[in-house]
């Protein structure tokens, strides 16, 4: 069965990446579809080394580090794509990798980590942040992001099957597009972060430093606690904005290797999450290592943290907030690091291969049998095919 995996653009190995990695991982025949690739030689391993096709805009000027300027040409990008003869087609998208199209013999599902997010319910957040409320360059910008939304639903009419990267995108998914979607929570590699019960006396939070992380609030509520520790991990736009609000008890490592983070991840004695995320895998990881995670009570952190087991909730990025949660959390202080581990293993590479392949089998058996000339002698052994592969491909 001919396969086509569509990405939205390959820039670094994250989140997303690793979502994407598991997927080729099971389907290693698949040919890959992205907007821009520049993933450098040694540095491709999660793409099993595979070449990909890119678009138009590869070769635009400045595509490297402004490749989300051309946000506006994206979508007629992603349709130039010449899909013609795949017979499944996976997308995973957070953009406008769902917008690729697909024919009536085709098979599309779409892996959706977040419908464009600041085309939506985050676009005063991010006009907010970009110091875009007023002005020609605003009106500009809000013109741009209709037109973005409006082709956003259209093109989820041509996706045959939905699934959310956590029960909250599922529901960012029926809002915006009033489509059904199954959620599947994104591979979190728990056997590298192996369980730590001896803490040391500081507290950590570690992220990629830009606006919404809300990383500033959190280190403004431990200048107001100057007895407390607390290690700030990440580099990013707001790094030298924070450095200079960072109390004496505050240390800003900036980017740090996994290795690395990983060993402070194993000895914090709690880790401070305050952005709201379709997911979050690092609170899940610092679970992993028997780590209680101090979190803001919106979006994934609700579906991977257990409040009062496996950590506590703060409800407003705020300094006052966290706080109160820090104090809240030291007074209790009864967590099980063996129950948050256990916690984490839901999240597991192997849940994921598994969901995942177990949903796309379903859909395909489905979408096979109502075709014309459909032989269930040829797809049984095709379906077999596929599951003995799945089996074989090392994780």
């Amino acid at each position: 069965m001919k396969t086509a995996i569509v990405y939205d653009w390959l820039v670094t190995y994250a989140g997303a990446e690793r979502v994407l990695e598991q997927i080729i991982r099971l389907y290693p025949e698949a040919d890959i579809f992205t907007l821009y690739d520049f993933i450098p030689q040694g540095q491709r391993g999660f793409l099993l080394d595979k070449p990909t096709t890119t678009s138009f805009l590869q070769k635009f000027p400045l595509a490297r580090k402004k490749y989300r300027s051309y946000l506006p040409l994206m979508p007629l990008a992603i349709e130039q794509f010449d899909l013609t003869g795949y017979e499944l087609v996976i997308s995973v998208s957070h953009a406008v990798a769902k917008g690729v199209i697909t024919g009536p013999d085709q098979l599309h599902i779409a892996y959706v980590n977040s419908p464009i997010r600041y085309a939506w319910d985050l676009m005063y957040q991010y006009l907010d942040e970009a110091e875009l409320t007023e002005g020609p360059k605003s009106w500009l910008t809000r013109l741009i992001l209709h037109y973005i939304r409006n082709w956003d639903v259209r093109s989820s009419n041509t996706v045959d099957h939905f699934i959310g990267n956590s029960r909250f995108i599922v529901r960012r998914i029926k809002k915006f597009y009033r489509r059904e979607a199954v959620h599947i929570y994104p591979p979190v590699d728990i056997d590298a972060f192996e369980l730590t019960t001896d803490k040391d006396d500081f507290y950590l939070t570690a992220s990629r430093l830009v606006s919404y992380k809300k990383t500033t609030a959190i280190v403004e509520a431990f200048n107001r606690m100057p007895d407390k520790k607390l290690i700030v991990a990440g580099d990013g736009p707001e790094y030298r904005k924070i450095k200079s609000l960072a109390g004496r008890n505050i240390t800003m490592t900036g980017y740090l290797p996994t290795a690395a983070l990983k060993k402070y991840m194993q000895k914090a004695r709690a880790f401070i999450f305050a952005a709201e995320e379709d997911f979050g895998i690092v609170p899940v990881e610092a679970q992993a290592c028997g780590t209680p995670v101090i979190a803001f009570g919106k979006g994934g952190c609700l579906e991977t943290v257990i409040d009062r087991e496996t950590g506590l909730f703060f409800h407003e990025q705020t300094p006052d907030a966290i706080i109160e949660a820090v104090t809240e959390f030291e007074s209790v202080n009864h967590f099980d690091p063996y129950r948050m581990r256990d916690n984490a293993a839901r999240f597991s590479v192997d849940n994921f291969r598994r969901n995942f392949m177990d949903f796309v089998e379903q859909k395909l058996t489905e979408f096979t049998r109502k075709r014309p000339g459909y032989n269930c002698l040829d797809f049984n052994f095709v379906s077999d095919k596929i599951k003995q592969r799945a089996q074989s491909v090392s994780l």
